[in-house]
């Protein structure tokens, strides 16, 4: 694509525009092909008035963190997020303005919104939030879902595992991207009936060569770097998430810690410094920030609703390169491609009894 156009629900997150506007100001300055639509409160993007390449759409409304859904959904119409969304679509008069949107803010309203107004792909039940945690192999490893679908039945997850491996095939280049579903343990006779009926299905699709399926995965596979893909519902994706982020900030302070402890260990540090900002930025959690909504008829990124400017800016990026790279295309093509080739019902695949 010759340029980029992104529209940015400035309003969203814990910090709004006081985190927003910085990253995309910065953005801009460093992206000459893209252009932004700031949209938020009037007042609160009068900063932004000047700025080249960057176009302000007012709104009267914003999407409180903790908004209900219906709230969202059904009252504010006119809020930030829903209009920044609704730039994505083209209507009878008007071609899209908007190639991508990004938002952090609430997550619940964000998918919500994104699928009243969007809508769903063909053979997609429920969007689903995919990103990326880094592996062993120095390579990544794409989650999902990752809090957008809190209750999934086993058809959900087999359609999270098709997004999934679209996206890797799309971006990553890999044509048959390994799966894996995410379990307390790798037999099969584990976990709930839910993960057990999941798991028939993606056998079933894997033996009929629709998904290159590996099995069920535990955990640590995550940064193994076990399968190219681990699915999951939203709640388990989410607290996995969230541990994998406190785990990788914990680490960081023991490390800084100890290496001010005596000013031996600080004198180590000076000459270990090098090693530290590799491993840092290896596991800084804001460098892999900036989560797709697959499903959707248009491309929709999430942010984490604390992200600071640096990390909103790396959302920016992910969205950024998904657009540029025509990923909602790609994505598409695949998932038409598999689920025609699939069953039509999968619900009819029979459950291996239990040993």
């Amino acid at each position: 694509m010759d340029r980029v156009r992104i529209a940015v629900d400035c309003m969203g997150g814990d910090h709004g525009p006081s985190i927003t506007l910085p990253a995309c100001r910065a953005f801009l300055d460093s992206h000459p092909d893209v252009d932004l639509l700031l949209v938020g409160m009037a007042d609160a993007l009068a900063p932004a008035a000047s700025w080249p390449r960057c176009t302000i759409v007012a709104t009267t409304e914003i999407v409180a963190m903790d908004d209900p859904v219906e709230i969202a959904l059904r009252r504010k119409k006119d809020s930030s997020m829903r209009v920044a969304i609704s730039k994505l679509k083209a209507t009878a008069t008007s071609p899209a303005l908007a190639d991508v949107c990004v938002s952090a803010g609430n997550t619940g309203a964000l998918m919500a919104l994104a699928r009243y107004l969007l809508k769903t792909l063909e053979g997609i039940d429920r969007p689903a939030i995919a990103s990326v945690i880094p592996n062993e192999h120095g390579e990544f490893t794409t989650m999902l879902d990752l809090g957008a679908n809190v209750d999934c039945t086993a058809e959900h997850l087999l359609q999270f595992a098709v997004m999934g491996s679209a996206l890797v095939s799309a971006i990553d280049g890999k044509s048959e991207p390994s799966v894996g579903l995410l379990n307390i343990g790798s037999e099969v006779i584990k976990g709930s009936e839910v993960i057990k009926r999941a798991g028939d299905l993606l056998r079933s699709a894997g033996a009929d060569g629709h998904l290159n399926y590996f099995g069920n995965v535990e955990g640590n596979d995550i940064f193994k770097g076990t399968v190219d893909v681990v699915v999951c519902d939203g709640f388990v994706g989410n607290v996995a998430l969230k541990t994998t982020e406190g785990l990788a900030s914990t680490m960081s302070r023991f490390i800084r810690e100890e290496f001010t402890r005596t000013w031996w260990t600080k004198l180590a540090a000076i000459i270990a410094m090098p090693v530290l900002k590799r491993f840092r930025a290896r596991v800084d959690p804001r460098g892999y920030n900036g989560a797709a909504l697959l499903g959707l008829q248009g491309l929709v990124f999430k942010s984490h609703g604390s992200a600071d400017a640096y990390s909103f800016g790396r959302a920016l990026a992910r969205a950024y390169d998904a657009a540029r790279n025509r990923l909602l295309d790609q994505v598409h093509d695949r998932i038409v491609e598999t689920l025609q080739a699939m069953p039509a019902n999968p619900g009819d695949v029979p459950v291996r009894p239990a040993a």
